[in-house]
């Protein structure tokens, strides 16, 4: 039995083959077989002490089925240590009940992943009220990074940005990505009137006028923020306005909608797959799992 390995569903195999490279370390592709009614069979081949398991948990509801029958594979050939690296973790969003009726999706979900593993590691994950993660997951060990870094690298090259930030609660992105690309920063008001419906209250839009506008957040879904925000800017005389989001949840209609405001460049993280990915993760992801497999 070899000591670490990174493993993961084939839909996942490219950023997974990337981390495994990075902390050079095997890498197996999970087999996962459909039976004719939709129930899955996952099958690991490879055998190690400590499995590294790639799943980034966008559109969760069959990836959370196959990782929890997964986990009891491994478990059964003999895993010691299972650390689950979701760069998107689903459902934290859900965080309390809003609604009567509701449920907690937050708890109930990580109440699950942290049952069946040792240690999670994501990226940026959405914790408005959350501020322990380890006790959501139940005392486990937990990683929340910053993609701040490899989206600043991403943007090298703006002269002189401001960088927009859609609330104070985008402030640590903001700051850094300014201080990265020796820029200023600013920070509109949100306020939420539905799922696709924002509010944006801007600040004193003055220092934008003449020059390039980098948008940052950490989720671009319905593309209601950064559409809003876009429009203001762009009035105020921005010269350019790019948008760098870490998690791209968005569609083809999005993207539209977001070119039609006046956003010149998307990029995003490979958190998610999607064609805007520019800012790699597996770097920072290596850096965190470096005691997983070093002595």
């Amino acid at each position: 039995m070899i000591p670490v390995a990174v493993q993961a569903f084939s839909d996942q195999a490219t950023a997974a083959r990337s981390l495994a490279a990075a902390l050079d370390t095997p890498f197996e592709t999970i087999a996962l077989h459909r039976f004719p009614d939709g129930e899955l069979m996952p099958r690991a081949r490879l055998k190690a002490e400590t499995v590294i398991v790639y799943c980034s948990l966008d559109h969760p509801t069959e990836k959370l089925i196959a990782l929890l029958l997964a986990s009891d594979a491994w478990r059964r050939m003999g895993v010691t240590r299972l650390v689950l690296v979701a760069p998107y973790l689903c459902y934290m969003r859900q965080d309390r009940v809003f609604h009567p009726g509701q449920p907690l999706s937050r708890d109930v979900v990580c109440g699950l992943l942290g049952a069946r593993f040792d240690r999670v590691v994501t990226v940026d994950a959405h914790l408005h009220r959350t501020h322990n993660l380890s006790a959501v997951f139940g005392g486990i060990e937990a990683d929340d990074l910053s993609a701040a870094g490899p989206l600043a690298d991403a943007f090298v090259g703006l002269e002189r940005p401001v960088v927009v930030g859609p609330d104070a609660e985008s402030e640590p992105w903001v700051r850094h990505i300014a201080e990265h690309l020796g820029g200023d920063m600013l920070f509109f008001q949100k306020v939420r009137l539905g799922d696709d419906e924002v509010e944006m209250r801007p600040p004193d839009l003055q220092p934008v006028r003449g020059r390039p506008v980098l948008l940052v957040d950490d989720i671009c879904s319905s593309g209601a923020t950064f559409i809003a925000a876009a429009g203001l800017l762009r009035e105020a005389g921005a010269s350019s306005v790019d948008v760098g989001v870490v998690h791209a949840l968005f569609g083809a209609e999005t993207e539209a909608r977001l070119k039609a405001a006046g956003v010149r460049r998307l990029v995003s993280t490979d958190s998610v797959r999607h064609h805007t990915n520019q800012a790699h993760l597996a770097g920072l992801l290596s850096q965190a799992l470096r005691n997983e497999v070093e002595p």
